[in-house]
């Protein structure tokens, strides 16, 4: 079994860029990803912000090199995992088993929805093309095709976690020497569903949102697509670029408390936090900064709040949640803060959390509230928490 598991490039597109590069900017900027709804055709365009990714689909289906009328879910997810393989510079990948493991949670549904409109004013009418990719895996299947992937490809969708599960899975491919190399992460864009689903919920805030702080109000949706190019010890030595990482420590628990709610006490988080931890090997005290999932919702800030003074308290490192510039990208999530976690280390950074005025009452915890630079951070926890309580924290460490 392989020692270690190394991040060899990352990719990744949200409101706030369509590369790494972009994002690192807009960061520094702290300027959030947030506006009025311009390219999802819903009832509730002015009247609840989300975080788009700022091209239409045409646009991206021209750098991502698909047909204009694809899922959007699938250009995202192409877009950021050829910019992560790119960035990995991986020579002679034929030689190498090679695998995909991405995430999503909506699938082609953004397609399906097009066709609906249509075929339920008219029954003669609607593209069946358009449902023929609906379902999660026809979006792997996708991109892998595009990528020229062909050892190994799977889809996990276990909701907000979905991205973090799909690159710790990805890990234990290594480590158990089925696979070399693992593009890992996940995708997901905006649909009409998921909008209505989580307004009905009645956990979207009309403003933008505000994470861990006393008076938020609820989440803002997002989208997007992030990955990670993970690589055994072995390819790892081979490589000439400069390493990110590596992924020392994973655990995903279920606390099972509720469809949508997380458990008051934060019971999965805290066995998330806990398990990835003594995976790692590390204390709580070596941890240099955490990318909270934090949603901005009451339950899910107070439920992870209350896990972490579990652990860390009273000595709490450096956290915020970057959902305050991105969204909740649902099932992306776990793969676009893990690529902020990543440069977080690679670059010394601290994310800022975006509006946050006033601590929760009942807990103590202070996020970052400016953009920090020049720190040392050699190990970062990421947690992405789904309904039904399913729970992950992954640990990256500096080398």
């Amino acid at each position: 079994m392989s020692s270690s598991v190394y991040i060899a490039g990352a990719g990744v597109i949200s409101a706030i860029g369509n590369n790494v590069a972009e994002h690192l900017a807009a960061f520094e900027r702290e300027e959030a990803g947030m506006g009025d709804i311009t390219h999802l055709d819903t009832i509730h365009r002015k009247k609840l912000p989300v975080a788009e990714v700022k091209l239409n689909n045409s646009e991206l289906a021209a750098i991502a090199g698909l047909p204009a009328d694809s899922s959007r879910t699938a250009l995202l997810s192409l877009i950021a995992a050829k910019e992560a393989l790119a960035d990995a510079a991986i020579p002679d990948l034929a030689s190498l088993r090679m695998g995909f493991v991405s995430a999503n949670s909506v699938g082609g549904m953004d397609r399906s929805e097009d066709f609906f409109a249509e075929f339920l004013g008219d029954n003669t009418k609607g593209k069946l093309r358009s449902i023929y990719d609906h379902e999660c895996g026809s979006m792997t299947e996708i991109v892998a095709d595009q990528l020229g992937i062909k050892d190994y490809l799977t889809t996990i969708s276990t909701a907000c976690s979905s991205s973090a599960n799909a690159i710790f899975y990805a890990a234990r491919l290594i480590k158990n020497n089925l696979l070399d190399v693992v593009i890992a992460g996940g995708t997901d864009a905006l649909t009409k569903f998921t909008l209505n689903g989580f307004n009905t919920l009645m956990i979207l805030d009309k403003e933008f949102c505000k994470p861990f702080d006393e008076n938020r109000e609820g989440l803002n949706l997002g989208e997007g697509a992030g990955y990670l190019v993970l690589v055994s010890e072995k390819v790892a030595k081979s490589l000439g670029s400069v390493l990110y990482c590596t992924l020392s420590g994973y655990n995903n628990s279920n606390d099972a408390y509720h469809q949508t709610a997380s458990s008051p006490d934060g019971t999965g988080s805290y066995l998330a936090m806990k398990g990835a931890l003594k995976k790692s090997g590390l204390a709580p005290s070596d941890i240099d900064y955490i990318n909270l999932h934090g949603t901005g919702t009451s339950n899910n800030d107070s439920a992870e709040g209350t896990a972490i003074k579990r652990i860390f308290d009273p000595n709490y490192p450096p956290m915020s949640s970057t959902k305050s510039y991105t969204g909740h990208t649902l099932g992306a999530s776990g793969g676009i803060e893990a690529v902020f976690s990543v440069l977080a280390i690679k670059h010394g950074i601290i994310y800022p959390n975006l509006r946050f005025e006033t601590p929760m009452q009942e807990l103590s915890l202070l996020p970052e509230k400016r953009f920090l630079s020049g720190r040392n951070i050699n190990h970062v926890m990421s947690n992405s928490f789904g309904f039904g309580g399913n729970c992950t924290s992954l640990i990256f460490s500096g080398i």
